[in-house]
Parts: C-alpha cells; sequence; structure tokens
C-alpha cells in the first residue's frame, strides 16, 4: 500500500465499538506507525534494506508488543484501546501484504509474503503501483474512508 493506511485507520476508528477512549487518534497513529521505518531507510539505510524487512514490518514483533502491553493497559482499563491500536497494526501489515510483501513468517522464514507480485513495468517503482490493479483497493479504501467521514455525525446508532 501506497496511500491507504490513513483512511484505513480512520475507518477503524469510525467502525470500532464507541466508548474505546482516544480511539481516532490511536487508530490513525497506528495505522501509519509501521511505516516510520521510511525515515531511517532514506536517511540512514539509503535504501540499501527494503524497509518491510525491518523489526517494525514484522508481525511476531508487534504481537510480542501486544503480549507483554495488552495486560498492563487491561490492568489500567485501556485494554480496549490497547486492542484498537494492535488491531490497526496488523491491519497495516495485512494490507502491506498485498502488494509489497510481509515477513509473516519471521524468524523462521525471512521471505517476504505478498499477495500478488507487483512488476517493475515502469522507470519508477511508484509508477509500477500506482498503474497495476492492486492500486484499485487502495481507491476502495479511500472512497470508504471517504463516505465514512461525510456521513459523520447523521448516523443513527440504537
Amino acid at each position: 500500500m501506497l496511500t491507504a493506511h490513513l483512511p484505513s485507520g480512520y475507518i477503524a476508528a469510525r467502525l470500532a465499538p464507541r466508548g474505546i477512549p482516544a480511539a481516532m487518534p490511536v487508530a490513525l497513529i497506528a495505522s501509519v506507525l509501521p511505516d516510520f521505518d521510511m525515515i531511517w531507510f532514506l536517511f540512514v539505510d539509503h535504501g540499501s534494506i527494503h524497509h518491510h524487512r525491518y523489526w517494525v514490518h514484522i508481525p511476531i514483533f508487534w504481537a510480542a508488543m501486544a503480549a507483554v502491553t495488552l495486560p498492563l493497559l487491561a490492568w489500567r482499563g485501556w485494554l480496549s484501546t490497547g486492542l484498537l491500536f494492535f488491531a490497526v497494526i496488523f491491519l497495516h501489515l495485512v494490507l502491506d501484504s498485498i502488494g509489497g510483501g510481509i515477513m509473516w513468517a519471521a524468524p523462521f522464514d525471512t521471505r517476504l509474503h505478498a499477495l500478488v507480485e507487483v512488476p517493475a513495468n515502469y522507470g519508477h517503482w511508484i509508477a509500477s503501483f500506482i498503474l497495476h490493479w492492486t492500486f484499485l483497493a487502495e481507491l476502495a479504501i479511500w472512497i470508504w474512508a471517504y463516505t465514512l467521514w461525510q456521513t459523520r455525525g447523521r448516523e443513527v446508532r440504537a
């Protein structure tokens, strides 16, 4: 995914049960948090290692973090917020698995697993992603988020 992580976080927050403390900011931060590794990727590694190989894109890291953090959050009464945070982190990883690849079996297997391989058919990798049919999933997420945003405050909940 190139652009749909933030709107996917918005969708997750809007679809989450009411009453979750700080649901929207937590979901929005979690939706893009794994991609903060781009700072290291661009300015330190200079693109020498695919950023999906960094620890913030490895599911077992987040599973371990959840195993440690969720009991503490439950003790403090923030379990629902923590569950939303980690659910959105994993949503980020699932979305990256469509065409980008994630090391789902790490540390036992370090291959990047992707649903679809996006070939480098164009001069720049961004063009290859935007002009690939999988980009329609990103557009659908944006449309869904926009539709939810347009209807905010109008829905009636029983």
